[in-house]
This record gives C-alpha cells, sequence and structure tokens, in this order.
C-alpha cells in the first residue's frame, strides 16, 4: 500500500509525459490484435501461428512486429497472492513462455487490461490493482498494455468523467515507475466519443455535448502513446461459431475516419511518440472491396495511425499480403514527422487530406466516398503549395510518376482513395492550408464578400484558408483579404491593412482559434453565423480544426 501512496503523490507531475514517448514508441505502432477478427476466440495457437505467417509472408519484413491479445485471456479469478492469472486451457505453455516466443523472433508482446472492476467481457480486471498488474505484466515480458473502459466503478465522490481521468492518469504514473517501458495504448477517450453508446453506467454523458471527449484528449496525449478515440471498427462475428456477419464494415471505417479528423491537434501537439488510434485494419472482411481495403490502408497511413492488422493472417491471400507491404504508403505512415494529415476540402463525393513529409515532401490523399467512379481536380494551392514552374507526383498504388504544372486531377472508382507524394523542394515554404471546421457540427468556415459564416461544406475555394505566420487567415478565394474583428461581435473577411493586432489568431490543443487583439473565441453562432464569444471550456461551439503544420499555442 505504501508504494502506490507513493505513486499517487506523483499526480502533480501528470501534467507532462514522463514516460519517454521517444524510447517506447518513436513511430505508429503496426502488427496484429485479435479482437476485431476473433474476439474472445483466441487461444496460444492463434498467437503462435499468427507470427510464424507474418515471418513467413514477409509482414513482420515490413515492419509489422507487435502481436496483441485483446480481451477473455484470463481466469475468472485471481491468485491467492491478488495476482491476474493466465487461462491454461487456452495458454498451455502460458503467457510468459508466449511472450519469450515472440521475442526470441523479433515480435513485441502486447496485452489487454481494463481500467474498470472487470473487463469488457467480463474477465477480472485492473481498478484498484493498476501497480499489480503492470508490475505482472513486466514480469511476464510484456512491451505493450492496453487499457480499455468497461465497468468502472465510481469511488470517493468522483464522477464517471473523474473516474476515468483519475484512472488513466494513475495507470500513467505506475507505468512511469517500471524499470520496463510499455506502449501505453488508452482507451478512455472512445467512452466519451460522439455515437457511443452508453453500456455500463447510467451517469455516461450523452453524446450531444462533446465536451468531455474534447477533456480527455486534453490529458490522454500527454499520458501514454496511443488514443482509442471512438467506436470499435465493427467486427467480422458475434456468433457463437464466429461465421461471418456480413454489412456495416466499411460505414465503420468512415465512421472512425469521421472522428480522427477531429482531433489532429493533438498528435501534432505531441509530435512523435503519440498517436490518434483509429482502431484495426480489418484486411480479410469479405464484404470490403479490393478498393474499399486499399482506401483503409491508405487512410490510416496517411493519418500516421498504428497499423494493427486484426485477420486471420495465415489464411490471407497473395493480394491482401502485398496490398499491406506496400513499402511507399508504409513509409507515409512511419514518416519522421509523424504528422496526420489534415482535411483540405470536402464535398459530398471527395475527401481531400495532406500533410508534409519529412524530406519536404507533399502527401495528398482523395476518398471518393461516391457510389460511382468520377474524377476531381486538385489546385496545388490548396495544398500549401504556390505554384512555380512543374512538380512529380508520384502515385504510391500504381507507381506511375507524372508531372503537373498547377493541379492533380484523380480519377477514382468507388470508395477508392488516391495517394500522391508530391515532390517539393525541401526550401520551399509550404503554408498551412485547409479547411477551418467546427469538429461538432462538421460544417465550414466559409468566406463571403464581407463575411464569414460556417455552412455546409461543399469543397470550394471559398472554405479554404491559409494561416500565415503570426496567426494571419486568409481564405483562398480571396488572398488579399483577412479574416478580422467586426463592429460588436461579428467576424468579417477584409482587406488586409496594417491593424495587425485586429487579424491575428492563435491556436491550441483546446481547439479554440483566439482573437489575439480581445481575447474572445471565434464560434459558431445558432444560425451558422461567425461570432466572437468569451471563451468556454471545450464548447461545442467553440471547437475548430485547423488546417495541419498551424503553430499551436499551449
Amino acid at each position: 500500500m505504501s508504494s502506490l501512496l507513493t505513486v499517487l503523490t506523483t499526480f502533480a507531475a501528470l501534467l507532462t509525459p514522463s514516460l519517454s514517448s521517444l524510447t517506447v514508441s518513436p513511430r505508429p505502432p503496426m502488427g496484429f490484435n485479435n479482437w476485431a477478427r476473433f474476439m474472445c476466440n483466441l487461444n496460444e495457437s492463434l498467437f503462435v501461428e499468427t507470427a510464424n505467417a507474418m515471418l513467413k509472408n514477409g509482414l513482420h519484413a515490413a515492419g509489422y512486429t507487435a502481436i496483441n491479445l485483446d480481451d477473455c485471456w484470463p481466469l475468472q479469478s485471481r491468485s491467492h497472492s491478488g495476482e491476474l492469472q493466465w487461462n491454461s486451457t487456452l495458454f498451455p505453455h502460458g503467457l510468459p513462455w508466449l511472450g519469450d516466443y515472440l521475442h526470441a523472433r523479433n515480435f513485441t508482446f502486447g496485452i489487454y487490461t481494463n481500467a474498470g472492476k472487470m473487463t469488457c467481457g467480463w474477465y477480472p480486471s485492473s481498478q484498484d490493482n493498476e501497480e499489480t498488474d503492470a508490475k505482472t505484466f513486466a514480469r511476464w515480458g510484456v512491451d505493450y498494455v492496453k487499457v480499455d473502459g468497461c465497468h468502472i466503478e465510481l469511488q470517493n465522490g468522483r464522477n464517471y468523467y473523474q473516474e476515468f481521468e483519475y484512472r488513466y492518469k494513475l495507470w500513467h504514473a505506475v507505468l512511469s515507475k517500471l524499470d520496463r517501458p510499455m506502449v501505453f495504448s488508452q482507451s478512455a477517450p472512445a467512452y466519451f466519443s460522439p455515437n457511443f453508446p452508453s453500456l455500463d453506467h447510467p451517469e455516461k454523458p450523452q453524446n450531444d455535448n462533446y465536451t468531455d471527449w474534447y477533456k480527455t484528449m486534453q490529458y490522454i496525449y500527454r499520458t501514454g502513446e496511443l488514443a482509442r478515440h471512438s467506436d470499435d471498427i465493427k467486427v467480422w462475428s458475434t456468433n457463437p461459431d464466429n461465421s461471418f456477419m456480413p454489412g456495416g464494415h466499411w460505414e465503420s471505417i468512415l465512421n472512425n475516419y469521421d472522428k480522427q479528423i477531429r482531433l489532429s491537434r493533438f498528435q501534432q501537439a505531441a509530435g512523435c511518440g503519440f498517436y490518434n488510434d483509429p482502431d484495426f485494419l480489418i484486411a480479410d472482411f469479405p464484404d470490403l472491396t479490393p478498393e474499399e481495403k486499399k482506401s483503409h490502408f491508405s487512410l490510416w497511413s496517411a493519418f500516421s495511425a498504428p497499423l494493427i492488422i486484426s485477420a486471420w493472417i495465415p489464411g490471407m491471400s497473395d493480394e491482401e499480403v502485398a496490398y499491406l507491404k506496400n513499402e511507399e504508403v508504409i513509409a507515409v505512415d512511419q514518416d519522421a514527422l509523424c504528422q496526420q494529415a489534415t482535411v483540405v476540402s470536402q464535398d459530398a463525393v471527395f475527401e481531400v487530406l495532406s500533410k508534409s513529409l519529412e524530406n519536404g515532401d507533399r502527401l495528398l490523399a482523395v476518398l471518393n466516398k461516391g457510389e460511382v467512379e468520377k474524377s476531381t481536380v486538385v489546385p496545388l494551392k490548396r495544398l500549401g503549395i504556390e505554384p512555380e514552374g512543374t512538380y512529380k507526383v508520384k502515385d504510391l498504388w500504381s507507381k506511375r510518376t507524372r508531372t503537373v504544372e498547377t493541379s492533380v486531377e484523380v480519377r477514382l472508382k468507388r470508395h477508392e482513395t488516391g495517394i500522391y507524394r508530391i515532390s517539393v523542394d525541401k526550401q520551399t515554404e509550404v503554408a498551412p492550408t485547409g479547411q477551418i471546421f467546427n469538429t461538432f457540427s462538421m460544417r465550414c468556415l466559409t468566406a463571403h464578400k464581407r463575411g464569414a459564416r460556417f455552412e455546409e461544406c461543399k469543397g470550394g475555394d471559398e472554405q479554404v484558408w491559409l494561416v500565415r505566420k503570426k496567426g494571419i487567415v486568409r481564405p483562398l478565394s480571396a488572398t488579399n483579404q483577412c479574416l478580422f474583428l467586426g463592429g460588436d461581435d461579428a467576424v468579417v473577411v477584409e482587406k488586409c491593412d496594417g491593424r495587425r493586432t485586429y487579424h491575428q489568431w492563435s491556436y491550441g490543443v483546446d481547439g479554440n482559434l483566439v482573437s489575439r487583439y480581445n481575447g474572445l473565441c471565434l464560434e459558431e453562432g445558432e444560425g451558422g453565423e461567425a461570432v466572437l464569444r468569451k471563451c468556454g471550456v471545450a464548447l461545442n461551439s467553440q471547437v475548430l480544426a485547423l488546417p495541419g503544420g498551424v503553430e499551436l499555442e499551449r
């Protein structure tokens, strides 16, 4: 008990990371987890056969080196000394043996537990046993721990949000004290995210208010390496015989994509060592088309998200293995800047995203959400590039390179994502450019002749913004104009002039775009008007997503 009290005294230091993220996970993890494909149908043979298959088919050599167990591995009771125990029927050689087996083959070994009293599958869990379980995992050789959020018991007068914060910060403190560093995958944000059902507690907040989701992300990006921020990817089956249940898997991918694009500021603020996690790659699900599977992989790679496969890897087709081994797409995911691609433009059919790469190149990813093959043109200006001369554009799927001057034309099949690397001189300044949108309403800040409003995203230049140095925000449709303070509380778009403090803005991980003149926050008013209001705490109307590369103020 005295050691636990020592841990609790460290809470004042929890506002900054102490998990040495660059040592634990300098790039997004890549590997395997059983949950989406097998759920509780796990055993020792599954992980041994998976590891052997990954060595044989080249996935290990391509970088997929994490093997992670999910829920349902323990016995239903702790040992006499209070430690978790593995189910010896499922794991006859034991989990330390499995860890040794994986380590001998240059894999890392990951495990699952839960912040509440019982896991989501109703097995013993870690609430009030955090230190014991962390030490147990370390003794077993664990390199990666996923902490879920089911069945949390409220204690000491804390509400639902406060109990989550307490438990995950406690886990951070406990892991920080171990001699053996572990990747810490945190599921807390998922339990406050949009659309997530209230599973196990009447005090769980309703999702018509995102405040607690935003607030959870504001501490989670400091306490571990991964943030599971939204719904689980739809699983293979909930049938007792694990027979496949088709339908909804593409929609599930898009749902998690939709949550990921709202949170890029946290990954940007943390840098390499923290990654927003939109959940597993479901590479062998038969109701997904080849284009949809490759889209899933392309988008997650553009995000520099963890690439954790949940599939029966020994049975995957050569085509499925081949796309997961695409070296150039993997290089985008593992890029040394660790940037999450942000939204350049959206309309009813196309999602356009971009980010900078370590060698100076600019990434372009374009998703066709529509139901038919279609073309679009992306001007280089929308990617923050002021065209001068010619640029080489490489399609990372076809491997073909072409030369362009002012724009990139893309033709994509239904649900296909094109991913392209645009060669840009490293000395060329790339201005942060893209949408500014309300992450609750998903409406875009739109420039008009004199004003600005939040409107449905339609993909026009009037909804693409350049954020210059010193926080000057300009619409791409009229780059000689700036986002200004107007009369009263209005926000207007007028010709830039010498009144600099009137058109300078700051942006931070809280998601607020703040006037440097009067300290008020840009807000989406009830009628969609862009107005200035006193800044609140993680308000639906004030949390905005900005283009990647904007200098963040903390």
